[in-house]
């Protein structure tokens, strides 16, 4: 008959432990990895340096430990017994032969067969035993054989002369003292183990970080010129794939990507001059014919159409070329600044400007200034009074403009950035805007690595933020 065993409650709570422990255990391990993320370099070159350091240190670091603990100490402690056995054999000619007047031929023998000076001393009592030193291995092995081997009273000092270890053990009637030399009890040539170690790492540690400064080099030109062409910028006239085969096929890769770019670019350019071309010449056809035809009345409105047409067309024509074949150059802000005082007298505006850094951006310059027009422009429109902070440092420009326009809503300042959007309420455009004005500035601003981004201005209107690599 088949029989099953119940589940007793205490299993269901160790089960249900387990299984939660089971659960924990990736997420402990995530949490550590996002910490020893958080302290590592970010840079590539620098992780490199520890794949090649790190196990090159655990390695030694294992050799090490294995040397000092099996080598080191087994040297030590044959080295230790062979000396102990030296003077267990002097004790035991010493209580051989006790009735020798002063034991001349047994010294001799010591310090000419054995290597060793002994003396033999008063039965005075023994010194009273010192501090062991930090790292006692060899009072330990020594200790451990004189008692295994002699099993006499006895007292060693280490700590005194580098160079010379003394033993005395307790006789009859006397004590036996012995002069070693450390090196006849002791593996003290270690350190020409870690010099060996340490000196070969430091010669591969020499070889491996040119090795791996030539391998990421390329890999920081590609990074460079992806960045240069990002920001509309030329790329590097020596650039040219190198490196490692992986490196290369990313910066061919690269290089065909930008032609295709730039072959597309081309492309739309020139189709979208061919087409304005093709509708200019309609567009003056049709006013022709109007000046021609009929009353001022009856064609003042259709003329009206036609330049609106053409101004849009002229705008989206601008807009699709966006200034992308314009090479970069040295932009002066402050002179710019001057163009739109004047500008802002002309308009009846009240302006000011301030500058921090300096003055002289690396844009491209005619790009730029549409930029920058464009959006004043477009707060002069709104608003009287017009306030224009610029700092460049750190490698990027921060332009704030702020108007007491206004303004546009929240929810719509997205927006405006999409061509020929044209805003009901607020900022509405005039009869000759196009709605894309903002979408052309936030189109360079792109183009050079940046962005325009809207917000609230203190004065009460609108806020307009540009931020580029310069």
């Amino acid at each position: 008959m088949a029989t099953t065993q119940l589940e007793r409650p205490g299993d269901r709570g160790l089960s249900a432990r387990a299984r939660r422990a089971l659960k924990a255990v990736p997420l402990a391990w995530k949490r550590f990895w996002r910490l020893v993320s958080l302290y590592m370099p970010k840079r590539l070159y620098a992780r490199s340096l520890i794949i090649v350091i790190a196990p090159m240190i655990l390695l030694q670091s294992v050799l090490a430990f294995v040397f000092m603990e099996r080598h080191w100490q087994t040297v030590t402690q044959r080295l230790s017994q062979a000396t102990v056995r030296d003077i267990a054999a002097i004790v035991d000619l010493v209580e051989t032969y006790p009735h020798e007047a002063d034991y001349a031929n047994i010294i001799r023998i010591a310090q000419d067969r054995m290597q060793l000076k002994i003396d033999l001393l008063p039965p005075d009592p023994l010194p009273a035993p010192g501090p062991k030193p930090f790292f006692s291995i060899l009072d330990e092995i020594l200790s451990s054989e004189i008692t295994h081997q002699i099993n006499r009273p006895f007292w060693i000092d280490t700590v005194g002369n580098s160079n010379i270890i003394e033993v005395r053990v307790q006789l009859e009637g006397k004590v036996l003292r012995a002069f070693v030399r450390r090196s006849q009890a002791y593996a003290s040539n270690t350190h020409i183990f870690l010099i060996w170690m340490v000196g070969t790492s430091l010669v591969l540690l020499m070889i491996a970080i040119p090795f791996l400064r030539n391998q990421i080099r390329p890999i920081l030109t590609l990074a460079e010129a992806a960045e240069s062409f990002g920001k509309g910028r030329p790329m590097p006239l020596d650039f040219r794939p190198r490196g490692a085969e992986e490196v290369r096929r990313a910066g061919f890769a690269f290089i065909q990507m930008r032609e295709r770019i730039e072959r597309q670019l081309e492309q739309r350019t020139a189709m979208l001059s061919g087409v304005s071309h093709d509708l200019r010449t309609i567009l003056t056809r049709f006013k022709l014919q109007l000046a021609l035809t009929g009353t001022k009345a009856d064609t003042e409105a259709l003329g009206q159409d036609i330049d609106d047409m053409q101004s849009m067309l002229e705008g989206y024509l601008a807009f699709a070329r966006g200034e992308a074949t314009e090479d970069a150059g040295r932009f002066n802000l402050e002179a710019y600044f001057d163009k739109l005082g004047e500008e802002a007298t002309l308009r009846k505006r009240k302006l000011s400007t301030s500058l921090a850094g300096d003055p002289n951006v690396h844009v491209r310059p005619h790009a730029f200034a549409r930029l920058l027009s464009n959006v004043v422009g477009n707060a002069f429109r709104y608003a009287k009074t017009v306030e224009i902070n610029a700092n460049h440092g750190r490698g990027s420009l921060l332009v704030t403009i702020d108007d007491d326009g206004p303004g546009i809503p929240p929810e719509k300042r997205e927006h405006v950035f999409k061509p020929f959007v044209r805003l009901d309420e607020a900022r509405n455009l005039d009869a000759s805007g196009t709605g894309l004005g903002l979408a052309i500035a936030r189109d360079i601003a792109r183009s050079h690595g940046g962005d325009i981004m809207l917000d609230n201005s203190p004065l009460g209107g609108l806020r307009a933020v540009i931020k580029v690599p310069a």
